[in-house]
């Protein structure tokens, strides 16, 4: 079976988090009919190699990738006598006898082409019908990427019905957990510049995130909280001068703070020592850091009408996406010491079913299927 990570860059985040941990725990299921090979960029091998068997022979540059897929993708699944091949990001090469598993995270690119860049939207607009139609199963990340992709990429007229399975992410429990002692998590925030009290956001800094009304919604709260700060962590994806605008206007500018990507280590520090984590995405697929908080304890205010409805539970405060006011008031009752408390209480337990573990796990029952399934639906 082969697994193509060459699309993760060398700081992961969102999907690329996703097919990093899900190579890591396939290398470890304990599973007879699994020969994993893990098909990487030309230059990134030594970072899977301990995973699994590597196959460096992927072009560094996204386009030339691309473009490598489908060229020559066939031709290493011959060499390697491969039985199936999952694309993880959306893309399968068209033009191959294997059986293929394709993973759709979210059906933005096809919906909603203004949250990305231009070339990106028209390439997988494209490409994520082509590849879910010839897939022998699509992987999808929740069950409101499944129903966006029955309403988005319907089957076609004549088509087998479509095999679509939903493997909801994991957590890393190990790291993301609660933890009663601050001397190390702030020790961690100090490397950052960042001290309590705050409320953090962890992600990209891209459009569909929303960080603006954020920043518009800690502005209505700043004024009765002259402590408090907003840390904005992530790395900048594409188009953030309307973040960089709002801060600028926001009147609070001082008290906002931009980490850029944050270290691995360091971000269940900053879910852990934070007021209040806020996620206040548009649309998401998934949403993993949202989870990832409640695993730490923290208070979350997040989104409703997503994928993110389908984890939190009670275990969050729900507002309309994009509406600062909203989130402000969210924010004011999150900052209220009995509402945090009974939202950290709540957030582990929900957390805890999600497990990296149960995760591959099912995508490998998923790769049994599409190797049953072989030339009546995965090849064409």
């Amino acid at each position: 079976m082969l697994l193509d990570v060459s699309a993760v860059p060398s700081e992961p985040r969102g999907a690329g988090r996703y097919i990093v941990e899900l190579a890591r725990h396939l290398a470890q299921v304990d599973a007879s009919d699994l020969d994993l090979v893990l098909l990487t960029r030309r230059d990134d091998a030594d970072r899977w190699a301990d995973f699994a068997r590597v196959r460096a022979a992927v072009p560094e540059a996204r386009p030339v990738r691309l473009a490598w897929e489908q060229g020559r993708g066939a031709h290493v699944a011959r060499a390697e006598a491969i039985d199936v091949w999952h694309g993880p990001h959306y893309t399968v090469p068209l033009h191959l006898r294997t059986p293929r598993v394709v993973t759709v995270h979210d059906l933005t690119l096809l919906e909603h082409p203004e949250w990305h860049v231009s070339a990106k939207a028209r390439f997988f607009g494209h490409m994520i019908p082509a590849a879910v139609q010839r897939a022998a199963v699509s992987v999808c990340v929740s069950h409101h990427t499944a129903r966006r992709l029955d309403a988005v990429v319907p089957v076609r007229g004549g088509d087998p019905p479509r095999d679509v399975v939903v493997i909801p992410h994991g957590v890393d429990h190990e790291r993301f957990r609660p933890d009663p002692d601050p001397s190390t998590d702030l020790a961690a925030l100090a490397t950052l510049g960042v001290r309590p009290p705050f409320v953090a956001f962890v992600g990209t800094i891209e459009p569909r995130k929303d960080v603006p009304s954020l920043v518009q919604a800690f502005a209505r709260v700043a004024s009765a909280e002259p402590d408090l700060r907003l840390v904005l962590a992530g790395g900048v994806g594409w188009d953030a001068a309307p973040v960089h605008d709002a801060i600028a206007t926001s009147g609070v500018a001082h008290r906002i703070v931009r980490t850029g990507y944050v270290d691995d280590d360091v971000v269940p520090a900053l879910m852990r020592r934070a007021a209040a984590v806020v996620y206040p995405s548009l649309e998401e697929g998934f949403g993993l850091p949202a989870l990832e908080a409640l695993a730490c304890a923290a208070p979350l205010v997040t989104t409703a009408g997503s994928s993110i409805e389908e984890f939190v539970g009670d275990a969050a405060l729900l507002v309309p996406p994009g509406n600062p006011e909203r989130l402000a008031d969210a924010l004011r009752r999150c900052l209220d010491p009995q509402c945090a408390a009974e939202l950290a209480e709540r957030g582990p337990a929900q957390a805890a079913p999600y497990t990296w573990d149960a995760a591959a796990r099912a995508h490998l029952d998923v790769y049994r299927r599409a190797a049953l399934a072989g030339a009546s639906r995965g090849a064409r």
